[in-house]
């Protein structure tokens, strides 16, 4: 029987069976698409969900051969994946996208900083560092001190304002930074299929919560000129063609005190700066993220409302089953829509969940996002 992209007759193998997985999950329901997940969590969002749902390590040749052996399509919801173990079923037939030498030059912050130098990807200067810090810092302080591997959600980067604290900074391979002044941190995410057609969402901007370096908000479109969104799009563009990638890539931008953008970081996979896409976008960033690795049409990215979105993280001080307080409250509200991730214990600065605020224009949606986060909060019993 020959395969087509739809139904049961194509195997489609999802390395990761987080909060991602379990939103791709739902986006490919609507085109009758059955994903099977791997996950060593037993109690993974995606485990109740999945078409089917395997337990095992992500990071294990073994394990993650014997998931792919038998899938036409593999893909991933997170980059620290056995890249070793994915080249091999490459070899043997099974596409993977994003592709597996991608993957390990994006999770490496080092080998990521070279490919922008190299490909002439605006970026802040930056040094390599091994287990010992150099003896000389060539940017002065502050300086921005990041992991190259093992980083996330705000983990692995550390601002050192004085020579005094470098001592207690990393000693594994890192690099140091420029830091920029800059007046917004903004992300863009663009789609490529095999075909070669890309398709960029509207910027988006973000506005970080300082105590946990985490993203606290969202805003789309963001408050920039026709200009810098084109430039901003252009790069993302630039980016995913000379990766030659096929798939979802988030990149991360700074613009500076001067106008410029700079590369901060990239993701290469469906990304938490677009969550807002399933309720105020024509095309969510799964569905698109399945457009492109099934080699189908991108979709419209366009929105048809002003839009934001507030991630659930856990407060401080609770640790235990997870408790939503004031989840009613914002029901009630128009254009308010809570996602929960299924998670069953929260704990302080874990993502539990996002909600998504969608209004006419910007000054609404800002008002009805500062209700919400001052309603809502996720606590434990």
């Amino acid at each position: 029987m020959t395969k087509t992209w739809y139904g049961r007759e194509l195997q489609i193998g999802v390395l990761g069976g987080g909060q991602l997985g379990r939103m791709l999950i739902q986006a490919a329901n609507s085109l009758d698409i059955q994903l099977h997940m791997l996950d060593p969590d037993p109690h993974a969002p995606c485990a109740q969900i999945a078409y089917s749902f395997q337990v095992g390590s992500l990071t294990d040749f073994e394990r993650v051969m014997a998931f792919g052996q038998n899938k036409d399509l593999l893909t991933v919801e997170i980059e620290n994946v056995n890249t070793a173990a994915l080249r091999e079923l490459e070899q043997r037939g099974v596409k993977v996208f994003p592709q597996p030498h991608i993957l390990e030059l994006i999770r490496d912050k080092g080998t990521q900083k070279q490919f922008y130098l190299d490909n002439g990807i605006p970026t802040a200067p930056f040094v390599f560092c091994g287990a010992a810090l150099p003896s000389e810092n060539p940017f002065g302080f502050p300086v921005v001190h990041k992991l190259r591997t093992g980083g996330y959600d705000g983990k692995g980067v550390n601002i050192i304002q004085e020579e005094s604290k470098l001592s207690s900074s990393f000693t594994e391979p890192s690099i140091f930074e420029k830091c920029i002044p800059f007046t917004k941190e903004l992300s863009v995410i663009v789609a490529r299929n095999e075909a070669g057609q890309t398709n960029c969402f509207p910027l988006v901007e973000c506005e970080f919560n300082p105590e946990a370096n985490l993203v606290e908000f969202l805003f789309s479109p963001a408050a920039v000129s026709s200009e810098i969104e084109a430039k901003a799009k252009q790069i993302a563009i630039d980016i995913i063609e000379k990766l030659d990638m096929v798939g979802l890539l988030a990149v991360e931008l700074f613009l500076t005190n001067e106008g410029e953008l700079l590369v901060n970081e990239m993701a290469p996979r469906p990304h938490n700066s677009g969550h807002h896409t399933i309720e105020i976008a024509r095309c969510s960033q799964f569905e698109q993220h399945l457009r492109a690795i099934l080699n189908l049409p991108l979709g419209d990215t366009s929105l048809h409302s002003a839009g934001a979105m507030l991630n659930l993280v856990g407060e401080k001080g609770y640790d235990g089953p997870v408790v939503y307080e004031g989840l009613e409250e914002v029901l009630q509200i128009p254009g308010v829509h809570p996602h929960l991730y299924g998670k069953a214990q929260t704990k302080p600065f874990r993502k539990m969940g996002h909600v998504t605020i969608s209004a006419p224009n910007m000054t609404e949606v800002r008002s009805k996002a500062e209700k919400v986060k001052n309603t809502i909060r996720v606590v434990s019993k």
